[in-house]
């Protein structure tokens, strides 16, 4: 009962930040992550059609079966309740016959909320290599390294 009540309770855009991040997280087995200097790095990736029409629309973010999202978040690890801290991010993905994607990161703000979106195109069975250059400056700057195989959903 208190828990329909908080929802309730919820802006229309709370609502979609909370689908957002459901739909983030919920294509993972595990949210994934790593530790760099004074920096916890969250990031997964996932095909777009995850995503709602309604939160596609809303963060502007191509919806379709042979389009995928990486989402990165980076919180304050020396600070109390370690909250969300902005960072710059570059990179790119490459597949296994050395076809490279740059990743353009987009940065969101929801509140105290703060994560990095990059969309790319995928194939069928695609196996792409991340290498990411996360700079929190002095609380942190690092790579985050990891790879991931992607289905098309025509």
């Amino acid at each position: 009962m208190h828990l329909k009540h908080s929802l309730r309770q919820l802006s229309a855009r709370h609502w979609a930040l909370g689908l957002l991040l459901m739909a983030i997280v919920l294509p993972a087995s595990a949210q994934q992550q790593i530790t760099i200097k004074d920096i916890e790095v969250h990031y997964s990736a996932f095909n777009s059609t995850f995503l709602t029409p309604q939160v596609a629309t809303q963060y502007q973010l191509t919806r379709n079966g042979y389009s995928a999202i990486l989402n990165v978040s980076v919180l304050d690890t020396a600070a109390l309740g370690k909250p969300a801290t902005e960072a710059k991010l570059s990179g790119q993905a490459k597949n296994l016959i050395g076809n490279i994607r740059e990743l353009e990161f987009r940065e969101v703000k929801e509140g105290d909320a703060i994560y990095y979106l990059a969309e790319f195109p995928i194939s069928n069975e695609e196996n792409l290599t991340f290498d990411i250059d996360v700079n929190a400056g002095m609380k942190g700057a690092g790579k985050l390294k990891f790879s991931q195989k992607f289905y098309v959903e025509p």
